[in-house]
């Protein structure tokens, strides 16, 4: 899908990913995508749930609260003609205490900036076993992330393998051990 726009109208608190942090995302992951199970719990536009799709990922999940931005992130998908993603349109805190989620292979976490998700969703992530020792973590916030701001937040040694800082976006991928 090299290349390929989808369309996707602003929305109130929507802030994908940009181009540049979106390569060097991928450029990063390009050798452990492959065939890898992936949640993308504030989906907003899919840009990085697509992108691991046209890189040859397994099965995607995206789950989008908002309503309006979940309807685009449908429409967009179905243009893919794949198998390989699920869309669930709920509040992504809620809706993973309460599926039964195999644990995945890597999460892609770009929630809302200055809503304090970070905490509450590594929390969910952790205490639901949606992730496993193998699994990479990608973040993406308002402010840097540290090995201390993890540990307080997951019950698992967490690594930080990469991190960078593009304009007011923090951004890191990071591994798990399990304690």
């Amino acid at each position: 899908m090299k290349g390929r726009k989808f369309p996707f109208k602003d929305s109130d608190g929507l802030r994908p990913t940009s181009g540049k942090v979106r390569e060097t995302l991928f450029n990063w992951l390009q050798f452990e995508i492959n065939n890898k199970t992936i949640l993308d719990p504030f989906a907003g536009s899919g840009a990085l749930g697509i992108e691991a799709i046209s890189r040859g990922s397994g099965k995607v999940c995206f789950i989008e609260k908002n309503f309006k931005t979940y309807k685009v992130l449908k429409s967009n998908l179905e243009l893919l003609d794949s198998n390989r993603y699920i869309l669930i349109n709920q509040d992504s805190i809620k809706c993973l205490k309460k599926e039964d989620l195999p644990p995945f292979d890597l999460i892609f976490l770009d929630p809302p900036f200055n809503q304090e998700l970070i905490p509450s969703i590594l929390s969910a992530i952790s205490k639901e076993n949606l992730i496993h020792s193998k699994s990479k973590i990608y973040i993406e916030s308002e402010y840097q992330i540290d090995p201390e701001f993890l540990m307080s937040n997951m019950m698992y040694k967490c690594k930080i393998d990469k991190q960078k800082k593009s304009g007011n976006v923090y951004y890191c991928l990071i591994s798990l051990e399990e304690l």
